[in-house]
């Protein structure tokens, strides 16, 4: 293909792209080679937890070329998925609320952008094929379904840059997107627009980890991770880790929410990521007194039903032990209990136990307020 078909081919993708609700395509060739030290070093600390699957493939993950042959180029692509109008500080203050990740309020992403995603390669191969330009395209799309480095990818694509809290950071979106790829043999013009690192000085989003998951800025110890916790990890939640998280039953975005950059980000206007179910402002003891049944019913489509409902009521249990004291919330929390499976009985009894703590120290307050007040001095 000559360099002006080329040329012609990529302005036609950035147009697709913005057609089919993409924010930001970039083209990068396919170079990791700098990523290897940092991954191993990150994978022999033990980062990933019990995200086993992260140590299997590296050659796959670091050589684009392996995971699909002929891979020339990788096309990143952005969709932006913040809801409007969901008032996140708000609800974390709330400690009858349940906080869920805004990425989980409305419809899973994966499916969505990887149909878009697939509908752009075949807008490609359309296009070479009406401008008889005959050659034998490999394309593949990608959306979290496979081996794929996207952060680093999307970094060299121009969509952003790296942040100190690990995620991909725009000076005119922020950070509240999804990343996609479509690996292709087509040798495109790259978009030669990597982004200066602007966090400078800043470390509010280091800082803000109700977990200390951070153990230095671009370095995540997942096990550390709220986002993990509640939703890779499929044991008991460690104790350490409980009071801090709060009404955070479902990932966390307090890393997100500080950071200055987020001031630009646009809500989205796909009506697919807004929330469903009241999700943005339900009570933590309405969930828990979701039955499996309901619990499969509001969360059909969603990220949410991918943890189950076991692990489903062992996060809202720790955020009902949270809560403020409540004779409903040990009620719910007894009558569960009966039937529990050791995992979630063990969350239920920590909750039982706050519950009290925490009823407790209302009444020390109630019946001696000036005491309280020194005690807390």
């Amino acid at each position: 293909m000559k360099d002006s078909d080329l040329n012609s081919l990529a302005n036609k993708i950035q147009s697709w792209a913005q057609d089919l609700g993409f924010q930001k395509i970039g083209i990068s060739e396919i170079d990791l080679s700098k990523e290897e030290a940092p991954l191993r070093a990150w994978l022999a600390k033990r980062y990933c937890g019990s995200m086993e699957w992260l140590n299997e493939n590296i050659e796959k993950r670091l050589h684009p070329n392996l995971l699909l042959p002929g891979t020339l180029r990788v096309i990143s692509a952005r969709m932006n998925y913040l809801p409007p109008d969901t008032q996140e500080i708000k609800i974390l203050k709330s400690s009858e609320k349940a906080y869920l990740s805004r990425y989980a309020l409305g419809r899973d992403y994966h499916k969505l952008m990887r149909k878009r995603l697939a509908k752009l390669a075949n807008q490609i191969e359309t296009w070479l094929s009406e401008n008889n330009l005959p050659v034998d395209v490999q394309q593949r799309a990608f959306v979290d379904s496979a081996p794929v480095l996207e952060r680093p990818l999307a970094e060299r694509a121009g969509l952003g840059w790296t942040g100190k809290h690990t995620l991909i950071l725009d000076d005119q979106d922020g950070s509240w997107f999804f990343l996609g790829e479509i690996f292709t043999n087509i040798p495109l013009p790259l978009t030669n627009r990597a982004k200066e690192n602007r966090c400078g000085d800043c470390e509010a989003c280091l800082k803000v980890c109700p977990t200390d998951a951070f153990p230095r800025p671009y370095e995540l110890d997942a096990r550390r991770c709220i986002s993990y916790l509640t939703i890779e990890h499929k044991g008991p939640i460690p104790e350490e880790f409980r009071e801090v998280m709060g009404n955070r039953v479902f990932g966390c975005d307090d890393c997100q929410l500080i950071c200055p950059w987020n001031k630009y980000a646009k809500p989205t206007d796909e009506k697919d990521f807004h929330p469903r179910h009241g999700l943005e402002n339900s009570e933590l003891l309405t969930l828990f007194n979701w039955d499996e049944s309901t619990f499969l019913e509001k969360t059909a489509g969603s990220p949410l039903r991918r943890i189950g409902y076991e692990r489903w009521q062992r996060n809202l249990a720790i955020g009902l032990g949270n809560a403020e004291t409540d004779e409903n919330i040990v009620r719910a929390l007894e009558d569960t209990r009966k039937n529990a499976s050791a995992l979630l009985r063990e969350h239920i009894d920590w909750a039982l136990s706050q519950q009290r703590k925490t009823d407790r120290r209302r009444k020390r307050k109630i019946l001696n307020p000036n005491k309280e007040k020194k005690t807390e001095k």
